[in-house]
């Protein structure tokens, strides 16, 4: 069987273009469920190593990428404090595609329509790779996690939480 040819995603020319190593791995979408958890099923990879990005708005520094576990939620509390803002809040749906480029469920840390602060939490640290949305929903990036904050200048921090 011929090995169907990946399209490479913006995210993916800017870091060739960086000279980062990265895999791109493509998954099955299913449009009713764009957890993380699903894309952790699909690609037989453990939860704690798919992270999902999530932009956030601040008082005082405007728009701020959060990088998370999968099986995690956003802090409120600790992104404020370390981005250095009063308050955040999540950016909502309608704003993310004008605002990043990016759609629910393929919405890269890499290769937003502007670079914004970035914040990745810190148990990517544990691990020797980590997995990205590519920017289109059914297909990630595989990545060293220093890569990562290197290439987004982010700053590693405790910005979330497990949830439930």
């Amino acid at each position: 069987m011929a090995k169907q040819k990946i399209e490479k995603t913006n995210a993916a020319r800017l870091l060739d273009k960086a000279k980062i190593a990265y895999q791109l791995v493509p998954y099955e979408v299913d449009e009713n469920n764009l957890a993380a958890t699903h894309v952790a099923e699909q690609l037989g990879e453990d939860i704690e190593t798919v992270f999902k990005t999530l932009i956030l708005c601040g008082d005082r520094t405007g728009y701020l990428v959060c990088v998370v576990p999968g099986n995690h939620e956003v802090d409120l509390k600790a992104a404020a404090k370390v981005s250095g803002n009063k308050w955040v809040e999540m950016l909502p749906m309608k704003e993310l595609l004008p605002t990043t480029g990016y759609i629910r469920g393929g919405c890269s840390p890499i290769g937003m329509k502007k670079r914004f602060p970035t914040y990745i939490h810190s148990t990517c640290l544990e691990h020797e790779a980590i997995y990205i949305s590519a920017g289109v929903r059914g297909l990630q990036i595989r990545i060293a996690p220093n890569d990562l904050i290197t290439y987004c200048s982010a700053e590693v921090a405790d910005i979330s939480q497990p949830m439930g």
